[in-house]
């Protein structure tokens, strides 16, 4: 059974789940994953700067006291002006997120580049070796609002 196909926009900077047929389309279980692993907020860590000042640390409920957590921590950067260390933190972040397919033995390895493009967008570049050795490369771009 496959997974319902959730696809990013990139118009909006938001993911959504596909639809075929007038129904919920499936399949592409590692690039949902991905994008639920990625733009997912994950649960800030006790050291980590919130963008807003507040104290609201995000992430899911149904998170606490588990292991592995759900999502990432790319939404500290959303109020940051776009530097190469916010590109690196960004690719620090984004495998943070993803490292449980390797735990989970769904991946081999996994590979992340995070590029400034222009003056104002990030374009990533995430590549997911299947234990079959097959490569399977997916982009993803922000235009970043802090210039």
């Amino acid at each position: 059974m496959t997974d319902i196909s959730t696809t990013w926009i990139t118009s909006t900077g938001t993911g959504d789940w596909a639809i075929s047929a007038g129904a919920l389309a499936s399949g592409d279980d590692l690039a949902s994953s991905v994008l639920i692993s990625l733009f997912t907020d994950r649960h800030a860590n006790s050291d980590d700067v919130i963008p807003d000042g507040s104290d609201d640390r995000r992430g899911w409920w149904g998170d606490q006291d588990q292991e592995v957590p759900i999502g990432s921590r790319l939404w500290l950067l959303d109020r940051s002006r776009l530097t190469p260390d916010v590109a690196n933190a960004a690719r620090v972040h984004i495998n943070e997120a993803l490292k449980w397919l390797i735990d989970d033995g769904v991946a081999a390895a996994i590979t992340v580049t995070a590029r400034i493009s222009g003056q104002s967008q990030l374009d990533t570049i995430i590549t997911i070796t299947r234990n079959d050795g097959a490569k399977v490369p997916l982009k993803y771009s922000w235009v970043w609002q802090q210039t």
